[in-house]
């Protein structure tokens, strides 16, 4: 692989005001720092509060203060004041220097394998024997660089907003230098459609593979503020551009990275009223206020106009950066806990997102209404395969390790399926109470499973043999059965039937193997014969079993038979999901149960249930 870091700072204005306050001599030695010591300390000096206060009584008797002077009108300053600022300096001028990355990352790996695409016309570089050199660039520095890189003859490029526009860093099939790109996002900047043209550098037509994107950020969550930032910029301009939210972030970021959603709004506010309460471990409601400077209290009830989200993540990074990380985790679960209930409840809105597989095939067309103008509304049926993305045994036994003591080896007692389950970070609920959440590791898919349905599911501890063995044995059924899936897009002219297909607004583009486009709504299995049967189009769209069952099992409630009335929905009985028949005929109840059916008496009422190993048998013969 080869490395492609984008950034936006390359410190060369720093550099020139630190080469111009020197004189011969210091030129002749070298010795230049390019951190921000010099802003910060700068800034200490002459912004650090010193001045000595007094208070006094205004007209109307209230207390107020105010800088304190000599009898000759000078400032008083505050001895104590005066040493912890000078303290500070002394200490913050002691450590080591920063760094700019650009200049550290030549340092590590030298200029022979480090190809930089910039802007500026001369860099510092450090020799092995600790000294600095200055050395001037020409404008075609920079497209030398590139063509050693793209040689294969440099490992390593850097290039900035100056390098973004018009150049090709991918892994051209016409190009010596064919290694896979991994692309380092260091610094996104503030620009959002500067930071999608830099990620367009190393994703092209005419490539032997695609890049692999790597967002960088540190473990400071105060850091969340800049990410959310850009997030929310790039959501945006993929609306604008091409109506599609994914395409702007290029599915860099996660829901939850964008803090102004509304979802992380209403987490906020939830925030509130938990630490008003006192129910937050990270912090009082008493210490908050003080640090902050935020005022939300108002006798003694939380104030209406609570601080918008933007203040609140401000004044956050004030504070020391283990209570940042506190506060930040509690208010990341209550977020991440709407998240999730919005997709369990099918109301989460992901934008327009596209279908990715491996080969996709369109099984039938057929038009659902046509307009006086010619405007044409079709179903589509599609299958899509993909392949499982496989992950090894020493992957998943590496990830085992890393987890320490904490991981545990699962095997789901109906399934016989097995998965790695490992402690993520836990999600409030609406008391404040932490809720412990898993992150299941199985072969193709992650999902994040709270305790509470761990619990009262059928997922079993086994020891670590076991599930060595039962892991690789399906990697390999999984590397022999590609996944296929079946289901139905309506497109064309959606607004005269948008109101007949649902309330879960699935929007999705999809490209055939064929190369045709198309954009559409997402129309449930179980939901399709009732749209048909709405439209008034009589030739319906005939089912399977097992599509029928998996839609059930998905929460939607499927019509088996609709003369007789039978129906198909899943249902918690006694902590555990079920399959359950509604609408039978009790004289029926025989035939039900010789195709494994059983009943149960629940609230002295007569109940059927089928379990899901006969399921897909028994409606098959039942529908017919």
């Amino acid at each position: 692989m080869s490395a492609v870091i984008q950034l936006v700072s390359t410190s060369e204005a720093l550099l020139d005001r630190r080469l111009a306050s020197l004189d011969d001599d210091d030129r002749a030695e070298l010795s230049i720092d390019l951190s921000p010591k010099e802003a910060m300390l700068s800034y200490l000096q002459h912004a650090f509060p010193t001045r000595a206060m007094e208070s006094f009584f205004d007209d109307d008797g209230n207390e107020r203060s105010r800088p304190r002077s000599d009898p000759d009108g000078n400032p008083v300053h505050c001895p104590e004041a005066l040493r912890m600022r000078d303290d500070m300096i002394e200490l913050l001028g002691a450590l080591p220097p920063i760094v700019p990355a650009l200049d550290a990352i030549i340092t590590r790996f030298g200029v022979d394998a480090v190809a930089e695409v910039t802007g500026r016309t001369r860099r510092l570089l450090r020799m092995p024997d600790g000294s600095q050199k200055l050395q001037s660039r020409s404008a075609s520095s920079g497209i030398a660089d590139a063509n050693l890189f793209m040689a294969g003859r440099k490992r390593v490029l850097v290039f900035s907003d100056a390098g973004g526009t018009g150049r090709s860093y991918h892994a051209s099939l016409a190009a010596p230098n064919q290694q896979r790109r991994v692309h380092f996002l260091l610094e996104p900047g503030w620009r959002a459609d500067k930071a999608i043209q830099g990620l367009g550098r190393t994703n092209r037509t005419h490539q032997a593979s695609a890049p692999i994107f790597r967002p960088v950020t540190t473990d400071c969550r105060g850091e969340r503020r800049f990410i959310s930032t850009i997030a929310r910029r790039l959501d945006a301009l993929g609306a604008l551009t091409r109506g599609q939210r994914q395409t702007g972030g290029q599915n860099l970021f996660d829901a939850a990275d964008n803090l102004e959603s509304c979802y992380a709004q209403e987490a906020l506010l939830k925030w509130y009223r938990l630490l008003h309460a006192g129910k937050l471990t990270s912090t009082t409601f008493a210490t908050f206020c003080t640090r902050t400077g935020l005022k939300l209290e108002h006798e003694g009830g939380l104030i209406e106009q609570l601080p918008p989200i933007q203040r609140w993540l401000n004044r956050i990074l004030a504070l020391p950066i283990v209570l940042q990380n506190a506060i930040f985790d509690e208010f990341l679960g209550l977020v991440e806990a709407r998240i999730e209930a919005a997709k369990k409840a099918g109301t989460f809105d992901a934008g327009v997102e596209t279908v990715v597989a491996d080969r996709l095939t369109i099984v039938e067309e057929r038009d659902l209404f046509r307009d006086k103008g010619g405007a044409t509304t079709q179903l589509l049926t599609l299958e899509a395969q993909w392949a499982v993305r496989i992950t090894s045994l020493a992957e998943i036994t590496a990830r085992r390790e890393r987890a320490g003591g904490r991981a545990r080896a699962m095997r789901n007692g109906k399934s016989g399926k097995v998965a790695l389950f490992v402690p993520d970070r836990p999600w409030l609920d609406e008391d404040g109470h932490p809720v412990p959440v898993w992150k299941a590791h199985r072969q193709g898919r992650t999902m994040l499973v709270p305790q509470n349905d761990l619990d009262e599911s059928h997922w079993e501890d086994i020891d670590p043999d076991t599930f060595g063995t039962l892991w690789q044995a399906e990697a390999e059924q999984a590397a022999a059965h590609p996944h296929t899936e079946r289901f139905f897009l309506a497109t064309g002219r959606l607004l005269p039937i948008w109101n007949l297909l649902g309330d879960e607004a699935q929007v999705r583009r999809v490209v055939t193997q064929e190369g045709r486009s198309f954009l559409g709504r997402i129309v449930p299995t179980d939901a399709v014969n009732a749209l048909l049967t709405k439209l008034g189009i009589t030739d319906q769209i005939a089912l399977s079993a097992d599509e029928l069952v998996r839609a059930a099992l998905g929460g939607k409630v499927v019509s088996i038979h609709a003369a007789r009335g039978l129906s198909l929905k899943r249902s918690r009985v006694n902590g555990e999901q079920r399959l359950e028949v509604v609408g039978f005929d009790p004289r029926g109840l025989a035939s039900w149960k010789a195709r494994g059916a059983y009943t149960e008496v629940i609230q002295f009422q007569t109940r059927l249930f089928l379990p899901v190993a006969v399921a897909t048998q028994a409606i098959a013969e039942m529908a017919a």
